[in-house]
């Protein structure tokens, strides 16, 4: 039997985000995805190896990997559209879950549960969520900060709106990455030795 999901999956790198914002350079969902399950794998470790955590780093990984899955349906939702209202953005969350079922209903009945675990996921992952969305909004910080140092300022405001949700979300694993890794991003690799 003939299953799509891998190939539809696969069509992230087709899916373009920033869509309202002049951008020097393109970014798409599989890149995203990839830097936010890398960023979101630096937190847990962090998390566990400075902070007396414990978070599961693989199915952190996961979670991250799959966490806009549904973005191959629906595009990605600028920001201010998403939250314009809340009737908007519960329309929206309704599509990202019709969306996340038509892709779960390409896999074969045996698989679909492990899938539907990391792209779905329903209890139980609150704290490994929440490092998903930081890594999320520091991916999102760090396009931005790509941005203006290509001298593109239409990202300012953006980067200033992603540091202070990271700021205000009061995760010590998060202050460690904006302290200590975070200003290397700000550097050319000659300057980065």
């Amino acid at each position: 039997m003939d299953t799509s999901f891998f190939a539809i999956l696969s069509r992230m790198k087709y899916i373009t985000r920033w869509g309202l914002m002049r951008n020097t350079r393109p970014e798409n969902l599989m890149e995203h995805s990839f830097e936010t399950a890398v960023l979101t794998h630096a937190l847990a470790v962090i998390g566990n190896t400075r902070f007396g955590r414990t978070y599961d780093v693989g199915q952190a990984v996961l979670l991250a990997l799959y966490h806009d899955a549904s973005e191959i349906f629906t595009g990605d939702m600028p920001t201010p559209v998403k939250y314009f209202n809340s009737t908007l953005r519960a329309s929206y969350r309704e599509a990202e879950q019709q969306a996340l079922s038509r892709l779960l209903a390409c896999l074969p009945d045996d698989l679909r549960p492990a899938y539907a675990a990391v792209s779905a996921p329903t209890e139980g992952h609150t704290s490994l969520l929440l490092l998903v969305k930081a890594a999320d909004k520091l991916s999102a910080l760090i396009k931005c900060m790509d941005e203006e140092k290509a001298g593109n300022t239409e990202f300012q405001k953006a980067a200033e709106a992603q540091l202070s949700f990271l700021q205000e979300m009061h995760l010590p694993e998060v202050d460690c990455f904006l302290k200590e890794f975070l200003p290397p991003f700000r550097l050319t690799l000659d300057e980065q030795e």
